[in-house]
């Protein structure tokens, strides 16, 4: 019996498709099921980086000690002050959902601060873009593409399960 199921009405990411829409910028206070916790030794710059490179927003602060960044519901970021941040980008990363248009806004955005950044298409049928951002955090973009199940991609995610039903369709 396979106990996975669809789910996307509890999730601000809407499922792919041509003429799909980023949910908006979400200011609603709740209990984060999850978030991650920066440390910077420079809070303006990284707070810069984020908001004008990674589309986040100033949520609230402690003034010179946190600011809380968000995005999208249930996307945030705590950024701490730390006078010794890590040295080298860490080999674990953070992703965050976003749609497949702005994939490329911040290949954009980021480059314009300064930051290489490259989109890439994944076998499993997103495609992303890295970034190292001022913390050494690496920080992944990923959207979820069109399912094609003719495509290579299609083809690996049926394989192990993903994109079929009775019908062998995709859900």
């Amino acid at each position: 019996m396979d106990e996975n199921f669809t789910s996307f009405d509890i999730s601000p990411v809407p499922p792919p498709g041509p003429d799909v829409v980023a949910p908006p910028l979400y200011r609603g206070i709740y209990g984060m099921p999850m978030f991650v916790t920066l440390p910077t030794s420079d809070l303006a710059a990284s707070v810069d980086f984020w908001t004008r490179g990674l589309g986040f927003f100033e949520l609230f602060g402690i003034p010179g000690q946190m600011v809380h960044l968000r995005r999208w519901a249930f996307q945030d970021v705590l950024l701490t002050i730390d006078a010794t941040p890590p040295a080298i980008p860490s080999a674990t990363s953070v992703s965050f959902a976003c749609i497949l248009d702005q994939i490329d806004e911040v290949v954009s955005s980021v480059r314009a601060l300064g930051v290489a950044a490259e989109a890439r298409d994944t076998p499993w049928n997103t495609r992303d873009v890295e970034v190292i951002t001022p913390e050494n955090a690496r920080v992944v973009f990923t959207a979820a593409k069109v399912f094609d199940p003719m495509s290579v991609e299609g083809r690996n995610l049926r394989a192990v399960g993903i994109g079929r039903d009775d019908d062998d369709a995709h859900e």
